[in-house]
């Protein structure tokens, strides 16, 4: 039996153990989740087609890795204008591995989706048991989860002192990319200059810009900072 299914603005042909690749699903590894947007299901020659979706058709997977897709440039140059603009792109991906196809409103055999809450009850159940048996260790715990957000929360590098350059000199750096540079502290010509290879994948992970982009912007701030 196959199935046609929509997600992530896309169509998928998938039938039972088939992985696929589709946009980013929020769940863990492990979990299962379905997919309820059927367009189509059969087998052979027998299709039933829905309209837009068929009614009690459900499409159960399991999650195997949560990833991101190749970077893909996009780049714009004008003619006689001396203006270039380079973007690169990530998009979040989620691998599933295709479970079961459910029609009829019938109820998914596999567990997994239905013990995993149960856990979590336990564990719920268990640290709260815990809480109530030492409530002296309450205060300590908040300061940690406090210091756990703080750390979250901190810049990826340290600003310097003095006063910040203009970023948006740099071709391809917008107002909107200054200031989140800004805020990760990246504020002079000089900084971006001095990046490592390091940097540029600490960069490339926690901000939405691709490692050709940020070399790009590094090759140009050498350039500015030597002036």
């Amino acid at each position: 039996m196959f199935a046609v299914i929509k997600t992530g603005g896309k169509q998928y042909r998938v039938a039972a153990n088939d992985l696929l690749k589709i946009e980013k699903v929020e769940a863990n590894v492990g979990d299962m989740v379905e997919i309820g947007h059927v367009l189509a299901h059969g087998e052979g020659e027998n299709v039933t087609f829905g309209a837009p979706f068929a009614d009690g058709a459900v499409v159960t997977a399991e999650v195997v890795e949560q990833g991101k897709n190749r970077t893909v440039i996009a780049f714009k140059k004008r003619r006689r204008q001396n203006s270039r603009r380079k973007i690169g792109h990530r998009q979040l991906l989620t691998t599933v591995r295709i479970s079961e196809i459910l029609l009829g409103g019938a109820k998914p055999t596999k567990t997994a989706a239905v013990k995993a809450p149960k856990k979590e009850a336990k564990a719920e159940a268990a640290t709260e048991a815990k809480a109530e048996a030492a409530p002296k260790k309450e205060p300590k715990a908040k300061a940690a989860e406090t210091k756990a957000a703080e750390t979250a929360a901190a810049p990826l590098f340290k600003a310097p002192k003095g006063e910040p350059d203009d970023l948006t000199v740099i071709k391809g750096i917008g107002p909107v990319a200054a200031k989140d540079l800004n805020e990760q502290g990246i504020i002079t010509f000089a900084q971006l200059a001095k990046l490592t290879d390091k940097d540029v994948a600490k960069i490339d992970e926690h901000m939405p810009f691709s490692a050709d982009q940020i070399k790009d912007w590094r090759e140009q701030a050498k350039e500015l900072a030597a002036k």
